[in-house]
């Protein structure tokens, strides 16, 4: 929990060790640590180069801790200024780039990463990068980066970037498909999925993508493309998958996925088109189902966008000839 502020995992157990004893000799400690009393001495040198313990003055060769509301507070405090200091050159940098590439050259559009590390580590900055929104198209084999490796999709979803994935079918039949898509149902991602995607594709705020060379080379290689006509082409590729895909969804009492079909109505639809044709208002149905008002009058759009109407009447005849609701002979 302290790794933030700079203290290993050792660094840390020394530290909360010492808390709870008050004062400690380095045998104590390496003892209570696992380690050789040689470690622990380092261990703790450390701790005292930060401020956090201290060489007891009244018994010498024992060790004491700091109060952590004020020897903590200080690192933190010195953490937050360093961190203010990098964004800052962070700033300055950025505008000096700005200032240099107000026309960049044809040549530095597109970029050619090579070989699987680079690969998965510039996958991975490109999410760590996104502010806002993440597209991306997945196939069923991943070549540097696999869906449980990637923390940085875990990251970026955990500061609010929406995430939009379409996931070729047969992803869902590999060794984790189910374990990932599991995980990205459960940080609020919007999935679908297809028969087959064109193309591995990641985009990140509509200004950089990143997709795959399709030609066989001895290791993995993907072109990072920058805002241009091609990163606008790959725009407009995933946004016709993504039309085309199914939405998934988790059905939390079968613990099974399910494939909504968007041109056809859920069964809260035909609940609400029943009520309606039933002669209820938006009002009543609303009420009768629990729902808002805005959430029929919106569902009931949709319902006269698929079946491309324009009227309630309309939709009425509609909903019948297509076997939505059922005729009632009385």
């Amino acid at each position: 929990m302290l790794g933030a502020i700079g203290l290993d995992e050792v660094q840390e157990a020394a530290y909360r060790a010492l808390v709870g004893l008050g004062a400690a000799e380095v045998g104590d400690l390496s003892h209570r640590l696992g380690l050789p009393e040689e470690d622990a001495g380092r261990v703790l040198r450390r701790l005292e180069g930060h401020g956090l313990v201290a060489q007891s003055s009244a018994r010498p060769g024992r060790w004491v801790a700091a109060p952590p509301g004020i020897a903590l507070s200080a690192l933190l405090t010195r953490q937050r200024h360093e961190l203010e200091q990098a964004e800052l050159a962070a700033a300055v940098l950025a505008t000096e780039f700005r200032a240099q590439a107000t026309e960049p050259a044809v040549h530095d559009l597109v970029e050619v990463v090579t070989g699987a590390g680079a690969v998965a580590q510039r996958f991975r900055q490109i999410q760590f990068g996104a502010e806002s929104e993440v597209c991306a198209l997945v196939t069923e084999k991943p070549v540097a980066v696999t869906g449980l490796e990637n923390d940085a999709e875990q990251e970026a979803a955990q500061r609010g970037v929406a995430y939009r994935v379409v996931l070729e079918r047969s992803a869902l039949t590999g060794p984790n498909g189910l374990t990932e898509l599991s995980a990205a149902l459960g940080r609020n991602e919007r999935v679908r999925v297809v028969d087959r995607v064109p193309t591995k594709l990641v985009v990140a705020d509509r200004t950089l993508a990143m997709v795959p060379l399709t030609r066989r080379l001895a290791q993995p290689a993907a072109l990072v493309v920058h805002a241009s006509g091609l990163l606008e082409s790959l725009m407009g590729l995933f946004e016709e998958v993504w039309r085309q895909a199914m939405p998934l969804r988790l059905d939390g009492a079968a613990g099974t996925f399910i494939e909504d079909d968007p041109e056809q109505p859920d069964a809260t639809d035909l609940q609400i088109l029943s009520l309606l044709l039933a002669g209820l208002t938006d009002a009543s149905a609303a009420k009768q189902l629990d729902l808002g008002l805005r959430t029929v009058q919106r569902r009931v759009k949709r319902l006269m966008e698929i079946a491309g109407v324009t009227t309630r009447l309309q939709l009425g005849w509609h909903a019948y000839e297509r076997g939505w609701v059922a005729r009632t002979d009385g």
